[in-house]
C-alpha cells in the first residue's frame, strides 16, 4: 500500500464500520429448530437466496419464503425469521463515525455495502435512535448498498460503477473491507486494498498506517 498516493476511500459496512455476527444469526436459526444451519447460511458460503437478496432480485416476502424452503420450516412466521436475521446486527463502536468525519474531510470518502432490505429497514432505524442520523449520508459523498443498485461485491461491475460513477483513478483509491474475497476482485481493478481483520479497529488501522 502506497498511502501517499491515496486521494479516495471505499469502505465496506460490516466489520470495519458497524459490527456484524454471522454466528449470532446461525444460532437464532438453531434456536427455531433449524438443523445444520451452517449448510445454508455462513460467512464463507451460503444458498444463492442470499445472494439474490442482497441484490435486490427478490423481495422480503420472497426471501422469507425461500428461508421457510430451505430451512424445510413452513410454519416459521414473518417475525421469527426478521428476528432471527437481523441478530447478527450489533451496533457501530464508540468514535468509529467520528472517525468517519475525520477521513471525509482529508479524503474522497464512499460506502460501499453488501446489505439487503431487512437489515437496511432496521439500520436506518438503529441511526435514527442511537445517533439522531436518518441515513450514513453525513458521513460520504456517497453511500452505495447492494440490494439497490442490483449488484453486489465481489462482482467486479459494481466497483466498476463507482470508479466510473466519480471518476476515480483505481491507483488512487484504498478499498477496506473484512471479505479477501472483495478485496480480491479491487485489486484486480487496480485498487490499493486493506483486509480489516477481526483483532483490528478501524481507527486503529487508519491512524498506524499513518491515512490519518
Amino acid at each position: 500500500m502506497n498511502t501517499s498516493t491515496i486521494k479516495n476511500i471505499i469502505f465496506d459496512y460490516g466489520n470495519v464500520i458497524f459490527r456484524i455476527d454471522f454466528k449470532r444469526t446461525q444460532h437464532s436459526f438453531t434456536e427455531l429448530g433449524i438443523e445444520n444451519v451452517e449448510r445454508f447460511f455462513a460467512h464463507t458460503g451460503h444458498d444463492p437466496l442470499f445472494d439474490e437478496f442482497e441484490q435486490g432480485l427478490i423481495t422480503s416476502d420472497e426471501f422469507r419464503d425461500g428461508i421457510r424452503r430451505i430451512t424445510e420450516h413452513p410454519a416459521l412466521t414473518n417475525e421469527q425469521i426478521d428476528n432471527a436475521w437481523n441478530t447478527l446486527l450489533i451496533g457501530v463502536p464508540d468514535g468509529t463515525h467520528d472517525v468517519l468525519l475525520k477521513a471525509k474531510k482529508n479524503y474522497r470518502t464512499f460506502l460501499l455495502s453488501n446489505n439487503n432490505e431487512i437489515h437496511y429497514k432496521w439500520i436506518m432505524e438503529y441511526l435514527k435512535n442511537e445517533f439522531n442520523l436518518p441515513s450514513n449520508e453525513v458521513f460520504f459523498e456517497k453511500d452505495y448498498y447492494s440490494h439497490l443498485m442490483k449488484m453486489r461485491k465481489p462482482n467486479a461491475d459494481i466497483f466498476q460503477f463507482v470508479l466510473d460513477a466519480h471518476g476515480l483513478k483505481p491507483e488512487e483509491t484504498l478499498f477496506i473491507d473484512d471479505s479477501p474475497q472483495h478485496l480480491k476482485t479491487a485489486a484486480d481493478l487496480g485498487l490499493q486494498t486493506h483486509l480489516l481483520t477481526a483483532d483490528e479497529t478501524l481507527e486503529g488501522f487508519l491512524y498506524g498506517a499513518g491515512i490519518l
